[in-house]
């Protein structure tokens, strides 16, 4: 299995998750009134301020609004300041074929990566067509195979849809469905982790 960093399996990994940067095509592009290129790249200035030094940037889904190639490859370009691995995982706003042309002949898509004493774990949520989102055969096939390789790791698994069900005032929900049997296979990991990337709002 890959590893992006030479770091020992007793060395701390800092790793910074950007989620829901929807952009455009259109560098005026706006949703819900604010300009998204705008606003990731005051992120990006943030995260270079505070953490100099990154192992892994996780892209959790919704990188474009638009679904366009010119979307993905700014998301590519504001990122690239940040010099460190990165991995993207879909949202239900992302058009998957679209993101496959953005990141050719890189290892943005590689859905599993060993950094120091951690495996990183990445599922496609994404059901086309739907908000809400669910865990397809494949992914938990994905999943039970990445655990099963490396039970001495602490294990991060990571989507773009929230596993559970949240209700905040104003906002729809849409959450993950995720089968029974793979509550089931991450119960036997006590050293798993869980990180999701959607907004309140699941828009």
């Amino acid at each position: 299995m890959p590893s992006v960093s030479t770091l020992s399996t007793a060395e701390p990994a800092l790793l910074v998750q950007l989620s829901d940067s929807h952009l455009f095509a259109e560098a005026q592009g706006t949703l819900l009134g604010m300009n998204t290129r705008e606003s990731l790249q005051k992120v990006i200035e943030l995260v270079r301020a505070q953490q100099p030094q990154i192992d892994l940037i996780l892209a959790t889904g919704d990188l474009s609004q638009d679904g366009t190639l010119e979307s993905y490859q700014l998301f590519r370009d504001l990122t690239r300041p940040l010099d460190a691995p990165t991995r993207w995982i879909p949202g239900n706003h992302d058009e998957p074929q679209i993101m496959a042309k953005a990141a050719v002949q890189s290892a943005l898509l590689e859905p599993v990566v060993d950094i120091g004493n951690w495996r990183v774990t990445l599922l496609d949520s994404a059901v086309a067509g739907s908000v809400p989102g669910y865990l397809q055969d494949e992914q938990l096939q994905l999943l039970a195979r990445s655990l099963s390789e490396a039970p001495q790791r602490h294990h991060l698994v990571c989507l773009h849809h929230h596993p559970v069900s949240i209700v905040v005032r104003g906002w729809s929900q849409s959450g993950c469905v995720i089968p029974k049997r793979c509550l089931r296979c991450w119960s036997v990991f006590r050293r798993c982790a869980l990180c999701s990337g959607t907004c309140a709002s699941g828009n």
